[in-house]
């Protein structure tokens, strides 16, 4: 069947986040705060599997990477050191007509005719304005059109019959002074700092004054001694972390992508100084110089090769949780684009239905971080390397993902319209959502054929049961069984049982203790013995 327009497409899946329990607005009976979610029953449990899966990943799967949960609100001076309460904010304007904030970076730039007034008179009221305002609109619109919308402004500045003064009009070309949803003057852009401020303690002061954390990351740059001494790890070596951060955020935008209370997953990854490497090895090895097609961490590396590894690493994580190559593009930055301590930083992007954006990026840091925290705790951050009997400051290689974009990632890119038989044959529309079993919140649902019949209910439940202690199970017998293997589409139920008569025995022993397994995507039937459920599913999601 035809693909649903961009926009939608996007609907559609907003609305069946909130019909299915994935995603609901935050504070909805009061209206709700924007930049805000609240994850459902479903999507608590995609959020669960997600985060579970990248630490499996990063710490049971691997030897030379650990763990870390830090406070979310930290010592103010680690903001100072990291850069955050100088640099860390964006440029804002605002319309001059509805007071709407924009991101200055994110208005399209427009073209088309400006008309500009000096100001506006009210003979009736005795009053005038001598404020300056323009209006931007198409090329070819009729400038009634711009003389309303200047209207309104100076109304609001109390002339309620204004005579608008000194009009002219001149062509503009990709201009982003105005506001492209009415076309009104926006202001000049000035520096909005992006972190959510707080107080620790009884006493609202300056002294008292903390943040929380807009990032991760610094906990791990903060603690790096701590856990170096602890956990009997060598360089190169990484930590990793999942937590909450906050960011003020001028203009939330694309359901959860843009909001203002998220979850990150980041690794920060410890390695040599290349001039560590020359002297241990006689050379460093190059992104430049003839690699295998995989990539195996040796002792010669350098910044480079670590970095193209964890890159390579990153998407093979992605494909393995249902995200093919296909659906990401690796971005290398520009040497203009980066960050003025980065060596070299690629953004992993997933092509939303609302435009290819970032879910990932994993940037070469040098040791700018550890550095700073050096400087500004007065406390060392040099680690001695017995195999090159050196003394450095660790470089770090950082992959940094949100898990909430990487779960709109994942329902954007399962969400899928078919068609389906109904209970009489019917073809119909179906909302599949295409879960990798590994991330889908429910792993497999039981039902019961009939309700009003104690043997199948009683078997199901027994079903059920079995399951359980391995993985989410979800219990339905209420309405007709097609009914039931819809809602387990929508939520994204891999696979779905389903306890009939022959596994009562009524039609034969040779059925008997089997059960239907239907699997979502293919809507393909089997019979499989009840002893051997638990292996089997266990083989198909993990």
């Amino acid at each position: 069947m035809a693909e649903p327009k961009t926009g939608e497409l996007m609907e559609k899946i907003v609305s069946l986040c909130k019909r299915r329990g994935f995603i609901f607005q935050s504070s909805e009976i009061y209206g709700g705060l924007n930049g805000f979610w609240d994850y459902g029953p479903l999507g608590a449990e995609l959020k669960r599997n997600i985060k579970e899966c990248w630490w499996r990943s990063m710490t049971q799967l691997r030897d030379d990477v650990v763990g870390l949960d830090a406070s979310i609100i930290m010592h103010p001076k680690i903001w100072e050191a990291s850069g955050h309460t100088s640099t860390f904010s964006d440029l804002m304007v605002d319309c001059l007509l509805t007071k709407k904030r924009f991101r200055a970076d994110q208005v399209e730039p427009q073209s088309g005719t400006a008309y500009f007034y000096t100001g506006a008179s009210d003979v009736a009221g005795g009053k005038e304005s001598k404020d300056a305002f323009s209006v931007l609109i198409a090329t070819g619109k009729h400038a009634e059109y711009a003389r309303k919308v200047a209207k309104q402004f100076y109304q609001q500045r109390g002339l309620e019959n204004s005579a608008l003064l000194g009009e002219r009009t001149e062509e503009v070309k990709d201009s982003t002074r105005y506001n492209p949803e009415n076309g009104s003057l926006l202001t000049e852009p000035r520096p909005f700092n992006l972190m959510l401020k707080t107080y620790v303690g009884p006493v609202e002061s300056e002294d008292n004054k903390s943040y929380l954390r807009p990032e991760t990351a610094q906990a791990i740059f903060v603690q790096f001694k701590n856990v170096l001494d602890v956990s009997r790890q060598r360089v190169p070596f990484g930590v990793c972390q999942i937590g909450k951060a906050f960011r003020n955020e001028i203009n939330p935008r694309n359901f959860t992508f843009r909001s203002r209370e998220f979850e990150q997953m980041e690794l920060e990854f410890f390695i040599r100084p290349d001039e560590v490497i020359q002297k241990l090895c006689g050379s460093v090895a190059l992104l430049s110089d003839p690699q295998p097609s995989t990539l195996n961490p040796q002792p010669n590396w350098g910044w480079e090769l670590w970095h193209k590894y964890w890159v390579e690493q990153r998407i093979k994580w992605y494909e393995s949780i249902g995200l093919g190559r296909d659906t990401l593009v690796e971005y290398w930055q520009k040497r203009d684009e980066l960050a003025h301590y980065a060596r070299a930083t690629v953004d992993i992007l997933f092509k939303f239905p609302f435009g290819t954006q970032e879910l990932e990026g994993i940037a070469a840091r040098g040791n700018f971080d550890l550095m700073q925290h050096q400087k500004f705790s007065g406390k060392s951050m040099e680690y001695f390397d017995e195999e090159a009997k050196a003394k450095y400051v660790p470089h770090v290689i950082e992959p940094s993902a949100g898990v909430d974009r990487l779960a709109l990632a994942l329902i954007c890119n399962a969400y899928c319209e078919d068609q389906a038989p109904d209970e009489k044959g019917k073809m119909e529309s179906r909302v599949v959502m295409k879960l990798h079993p590994r991330i889908a919140p429910i792993k497999v649902a039981v039902f019961p054929l009939l309700k009003n019949k104690p043997a199948l209910v009683e078997k199901a439940k027994a079903v059920r049961d079995l399951l359980r202690p391995h993985m989410s199970v979800f219990y339905d017998e209420a309405g007709a069984i097609g009914r039931r293997y819809r809602r387990q589409d929508e939520a994204g139920t891999p696979f779905g049982l389903t306890i009939d008569f022959d596994t009562l025995g009524e039609k034969g022993p040779e059925l008997h203790d089997t059960v239907t397994l239907r699997d979502r995507d293919t809507m393909k039937q089997d019979r499989v013995k009840i002893g051997d459920l638990v292996s089997m599913l266990l083989e198909r999601i993990r």
